[in-house]
Order: structure tokens, then sequence, then C-alpha cells
């Protein structure tokens, strides 16, 4: 069917039937779910008829609930002996004008991980005082995975996407062909990708940044060499290196030691490398030092104070996280990433983007903090 054959026969089943939901009316038109969802936005804004969450209803029909939902609410009040009754927005859900949909944004994130949590937390946030439904999914490890949690989100009806996708997905190029071809608004959280991901947004921490920030503040309190000590799976670690290593130049600072916690699979790697990090202190190799995240850097601490060696006096340190570095048994200096406002601002993109489809493409880096505390030696905040 071309474009105008499919929206007047949308138009003819609102005007027949009152209501319509995307997903049915795709399936008996034979065409996909997405396809049809852009149709009803585009005749929505010509104010041919009125969007709904799922669907699309006449301009001058009152909104019914989705026919599964009235069906479920008879049946309940049928066996319970009373009239059903209307539901209701959840709870802390801000309302809108009268008769205004609620958007409906998927969330797409990685397995596990303590760093999610709080970019998550920033997106509900967001959510919770627009009066915006986010529906999560939780991706696998392999491109096919993401794009299958990505195809029920948009059979389910979302308006738009936040993907903070498993990190390294391969093949790149496919990957950003693929998120290039995503018909609906979608932003990149905590993630970067090239050209090839076409009108794709994307809001992140800026990683380099940060790193610099903490080499700087480790170099005017005196130090002239500063290693770096990095999880090698952590898809910042080439930010953080990349952010460190001009630091490290621009300063005029001896190049420090570069260091890759492999976290995965055998421990005894792991532990082979902290050990290397802790003879090379003890033999007075460097004195100052960045450690990604603060798992590693409180662990690291440990095996100092267990050979003798004092933080900050033998070795001062920044972790890059500040999820727990307060909590150690010497506070952690942190870099601190925006994680919350990276969340609240991919949520106000989308919605930026679904309210003005013609607003120029964005692409916003947030600046991290640097928390000062005693694992570095400074008196206070630089």
């Amino acid at each position: 069917m071309l474009a105008d054959e499919r929206r007047q026969a949308i138009l003819r089943a609102v005007e027949h039937r009152g209501a319509i939901t995307v997903k049915e009316l795709a399936t008996e038109m034979g065409v996909s779910a997405v396809t049809l969802r852009q149709d009803v936005r585009e005749l929505a804004d010509r104010g041919l008829l009125a969007r709904v969450h799922g669907g699309a209803r006449a301009l001058a029909a009152p909104e019914p609930a989705p026919a599964a939902a009235r069906s479920s609410a008879a049946a309940r009040s049928s066996a319970a002996g009373r009239a059903p009754t209307a539901t209701t927005a959840p709870a802390g859900a801000a309302a809108g004008p009268e008769g205004a949909e609620q958007r409906t944004v998927g969330l797409v994130v990685p397995p596990g991980g303590y760093y999610y949590a709080e970019v998550i937390r920033g997106v509900q946030d967001a959510a919770r005082a627009r009066g915006v439904r986010v529906v999560l999914a939780v991706s696998g490890e392999s491109l096919a995975d993401n794009q299958e949690q990505v195809r029920r989100l948009l059979a389910g009806g979302v308006d738009g996407l936040l993907l903070m996708l498993h990190p390294g997905l391969r093949p790149l190029e496919e990957t950003e062909r693929w998120l290039g071809g995503i018909e609906v608004p979608a932003v990149l959280v905590e993630r970067r990708a090239g050209p090839a991901a076409g009108r794709l947004e994307q809001v992140a921490s800026d990683h380099a940044y940060g790193a610099a920030l903490a080499v700087r503040h480790l170099a005017g309190l005196g130090h002239d060499r500063v290693a770096l000590v990095a999880r090698a799976e952590s898809p910042n670690t080439a930010l953080l290196s990349a952010g460190y290593t001009d630091a490290v130049k621009s300063a005029g600072l001896a190049p420090g030691p570069e260091y890759r916690i492999t976290t995965t699979g055998d421990a005894a790697a792991a532990d082979a490398r902290f050990e290397e990090v802790v003879r090379a202190v003890a033999a007075g190799g460097f004195r100052a030092a960045l450690v990604h995240n603060d798992i590693d850097a409180i662990t690291l601490l440990g095996l100092l104070r267990a050979r003798g060696l004092r933080v900050p006096e033998d070795l001062a340190m920044i972790t890059y996280d500040d999820e727990v570095a307060e909590l150690s048994e010497i506070p952690l200096t942190a870099v601190a990433p925006p994680k919350q406002a990276v969340g609240s601002w991919a949520l106000e993109l989308v919605l930026r983007r679904l309210a003005d489809p013609a607003a120029p493409l964005a692409e916003v880096l947030l600046r991290p903090e640097l928390r000062v505390r005693a694992s570095c030696g400074a008196a206070g905040p630089s």
C-alpha cells in the first residue's frame, strides 16, 4: 500500500470503530507496526485524529481503555458483582492537559553493573516529572539480542528509545547501520557511535575530560608521574586513556605506566596485575595513580596496606566512578561522572525529538566533577 492509501485506511478504521490499536490494525493491513505508528503520528500532527498509547482514537470520541483491558476489567467486575471502574495513571505521574497522550519510552540496558543503576534512576526521575511511561528491557551480549529487545519494544508501541546497549557490540559497521535505521526517535546513552548511525542522538559523560581532571589535580599537588590503572573490559577505558595521555603531555609530566586489569575469567590474572602495581609503588616507580573503578581502587588500597605502604603518603590515589569511594577505609578522592544527569538529558532529548522532529540533532557531553577526599593528600577541593 502507498502511504496515502494506508493513512486513508487508518482514518476509515478510526471513524468506524472510534479507536484502533497500532498492533491490531498493522496485522489487518499487512504492514509493520513501526510504519503504521509513523502514519498515525503524521495524521495526528495534521489534526485528523488523536494519538493515544498504543494507537489512536477519533477526535470527538472519549478515550476508551484498550480492548484487552476492557475485557479483563469486565471479567473481574462480573466475578466481583460490581460495575467496572476506570483505571488511573501510575502514582507520581504528572497529569497532562485533558486528552493529551502519555508518551511511552523504551529503555534498553545491559545486564548487571552498579554504574547503570544511577543512569536508570535519572531516566526514572525525569519520566516521573514529565508523566512519561518507561518500559525497561535488558539486552544480551550479541547484536542479535539487542536487536530483538528493540524489536519487542517497537512492537509494543513505544514512541521513542533510550539505548544503553551492551558495550562492544560487533560487527561495528553492522551495529551502526542498524542504529541508523531505527524508525522512531532514539538516543544512545553513555555510548558513542559514528556517522553511520544516522539520526541517532547521543548523551554521554565526557570521560576523557574526567581523566584529565584527575591528572591535573595530582600534578597540582606536585606529582610529576601519574599511573593509570583501568579495567580492560570497560567501554570507558579507551576514553579515559585518551584524556589521561593528553593531560600528561599538556602538564609536562613524565609518561606514567598504564595497567589494564581484567576482572572477567581467571581471577589470578587480575591479582597478578594488582601485584605488579604494588611492586612498582614499593620500588618508587610512581607516587600517584588514577584507578578505574571504585572497587578496584579499594582492592588496591588493601593490597598496599598489607605491604606496609600508605595512602596517600606512598601513593596518592584518585578513583573514577564515585559509587562507593567515600565508604573506603581511607575515603577516596573520586571523579564522578554525572550519571543521573545523563539519564535525565537522554529522556529530555527523545521527548524534544518527538515534539519537534525537525529540531537539530544533538550530541551532548556532560562533564564529570572531582570530589576531593583523603586519598590524594589534598587538604580540600582544588
